[in-house]
């Protein structure tokens, strides 16, 4: 999941909801405060955050340290909306923790790649090869399906969600190790190969450049991996909520956010209606265990 670095008259936030406050004499404040989660900060961010203060809403933004923790800050109401996640992550936490999280709006789809520093192409890549991936279900089934396309290794059974159980050992030429989302990059002095997400390859100074083989983010079937703006279900038409989804494809953001994603990410507006029912599918295919 890529996942990537996705707010001024006195103003009082309520803990259940996004609220306007009137101030002195009768005024009506024109600057709302919008707490947002992401676990990738960057300079896109700063534009971003610049640009909805230009708006009036001011960016309360918490830069979480792992994947687990902007969607229950946010079903918590410790947080107004998040921008870390494709909706294939997201339905995976609906349906484990009955929750409704709903996006309201598309952001970007970065490629997922499998890197290496021991070896140059797939050809190099050696019978029995050692490639991790990441453990948390979702990046994890989208990874083996990049060492599929790749011919790397071969899926026993035509299920939308695989594991490495999953795998037809005797046909495949590489073997998977999983490990932590955060350790595919530090792993890469040890194994033949990574699958590595777009966050952990910028902290790790790897160039996406440089990956040995990519999934094609133009593809249909890649639009699970859509990364979306998220919020809680009762929220979903707040229109400060919603005007952040338009700042977010504003031009200058997303200049910063190619550079940051050295080109890689690509831009993509998908309405909430839409991103809903490709939600809605990925949850009812995650509930038929397929």
């Amino acid at each position: 999941m890529k996942f990537h670095r996705v707010l001024a008259i006195p103003v009082l936030v309520a803990t259940a909801a996004l609220t306007l406050t009137a101030c002195g004499d009768d005024k009506a404040s024109s600057d709302t405060v919008v707490r947002i989660g992401t676990t990738d900060k960057d300079k896109a961010w700063d534009i971003f955050e610049q640009r909805a203060k230009d708006k009036g809403i001011t960016l309360k933004i918490t830069n979480f340290s792992d994947y687990k923790q902007p969607n229950l800050a946010l079903s918590q109401k410790q947080i107004d909306v998040n921008l870390f996640q494709h909706l294939q992550f997201l339905g995976a936490y609906n349906v484990a923790n009955n929750d409704t999280l709903t996006p309201i709006g598309s952001t970007y789809i970065v490629p997922l790649g499998l890197y290496s520093k021991k070896h140059k192409t797939l050809a190099d890549l050696p019978q029995g090869a050692e490639i991790a991936i990441p453990n948390d279900p979702t990046n994890q089934a989208r990874a083996l399906f990049v060492l599929q396309a790749a011919g790397l290794l071969k899926l026993s059974s035509d299920v939308k969600s695989p594991s490495p159980a999953d795998i037809d050992k005797g046909a495949s030429k590489v073997r998977v190790t999983t490990v932590d989302a955060a350790q595919t990059a530090l792993s890469l002095a040890s194994v033949d190969g990574s699958v590595i997400n777009n966050t952990f390859l910028e902290r790790s100074g790897i160039d996406p450049q440089s990956a040995l083989y990519k999934d094609d983010p133009k593809n249909p079937a890649a639009e699970p991996y859509i990364n979306t703006l998220v919020t809680r279900a009762e929220d979903k038409n707040n229109p400060k909520l919603l005007q952040l989804v338009e700042l977010w494809h504003d031009p200058e953001v997303q200049k910063a956010h190619s550079e940051v994603t050295k080109g890689t990410a690509v831009e993509v507006k998908r309405g909430a209606p839409e991103l809903e029912q490709i939600l809605q599918r990925v949850q009812q295919t995650i509930r038929d265990g397929k």
